[in-house]
């Protein structure tokens, strides 16, 4: 199988998260977490590289080999949109290639709990989609992005690198701007947004200590804002985000976040015994007591306030679980293997 369009089409009949490919190995799908192969056998440099470029317009291709690393989207003559990375790898061109949904899902197809559909409310403040990677992270902070667009008459301005889900203005305006493109950073996108008379701003991923900053001072004095972050549990989210400030802000850190946050969603996805896609998620809401350990070191302690505070929306990773699982769309395997870390 040579022609990528062919194997992207494979992909998606296969119900496929990504296509690797990679010179010396077969073409391979991430299909339920596993990567299956595609071809019989290893595809060649050439043909890494040719399947690679072919994703690529050529003013791309003369990026990528000035920079050697590219992150583009993607569309089809069907319309299918993909975010494709490529890259060189020990000398030789290859790509991952992820498959989109075109339009956001809405958050009750994703079958989240109640209290997301009312985060969605909030007038100002910060709400964080975390987990590791390929969680579905973007989906779901997505599907608030719609509920919002759906529900309400806002201005909602999303800063994405790159954008992965396309918003038509319906109630509210919906600005999409992408980093590269129509602004040089998150930083520099988020700062000029301030300035467009937002209701809401969507950051794609606080990935540096100066967007962090900015998103958190524009939490706490008026906007909602939403955002990604990479961590493995919600009791890690204060180490996390100080791992990006400079030495001796902490303290400042600590209270901007204990202000500004309203709540965190943080997500497993996990195979179906159907072969779809079901998350699994922990809720934290910011709490007169959940903000006083966060302004604390303590916040291993965050944990408990999940367990404690289910009146007021929270829900710990075992009953989401607990749910699926009496519901029979997950394997014990897989039950077992999730709860294992929030224990």
């Amino acid at each position: 199988m040579s022609d990528i369009h062919d194997i992207l089409k494979l992909a998606r009949s296969k119900r496929a998260n990504d296509v690797h490919i990679v010179a010396g190995s077969p073409v391979l799908l991430r299909v339920e977490g596993e990567l299956v192969p595609v071809t019989r056998e290893p595809i060649s440099a050439r043909t890494a590289r040719e399947l690679s470029y072919a994703l690529l317009t050529p003013e791309q291709a003369a990026r990528f080999e000035e920079s050697r690393d590219l992150d583009v989207m993607v569309s089809d003559a069907e319309h299918a949109r993909y975010r494709v990375n490529v890259s060189y790898n020990d000398g030789d061109v290859g790509a991952v290639v992820r498959l989109l949904a075109s339009t956001p899902l809405p958050l009750e197809q994703l079958r989240l709990p109640e209290i997301v559909s009312k985060l969605c409310t909030m007038r100002k403040g910060l709400i964080l989609v975390t987990g590791s990677t390929s969680q579905g992270k973007t989906t779901t902070m997505a599907g608030m992005i719609d509920a919002i667009n759906r529900h309400f008459r806002k201005h909602i301005v999303t800063i994405e690198d790159p954008i992965e889900y396309v918003h038509a203005s319906r109630k509210s305006i919906v600005r999409q701007r992408q980093v590269g493109k129509d602004t040089e950073t998150f930083a520099r996108g988020l700062r000029a947004a301030l300035r467009q008379d937002p209701d809401v701003i969507a950051i794609g991923e606080m990935r540096d200590y100066e967007t962090i900053k900015i998103a958190l001072t524009a939490a706490e004095t008026g906007v909602l804002v939403l955002s990604t972050l990479h961590i493995i549990s919600i009791d890690k989210i204060i180490e996390r985000l100080l791992s990006y400030a400079p030495d001796g802000s902490d303290g400042h850190m600590r209270a901007l976040m204990a202000e500004a946050l309203q709540g965190v969603i943080h997500q497993e996805l996990l195979s179906t015994i159907d072969g779809g896609k079901r998350v699994a998620c922990e809720i934290l809401v910011a709490t007169d007591a959940v903000r006083n350990v966060m302004r604390k070191r303590d916040t291993f302690h965050l944990r408990n306030a999940i367990v404690t505070g289910q009146r007021y929306g929270m829900q710990p990773m075992k009953a989401s679980l607990d749910q699926l699982k009496e519901e029979g769309v997950i394997r014990e395997e897989t039950y077992e293997a999730v709860l294992e870390n929030y224990r």
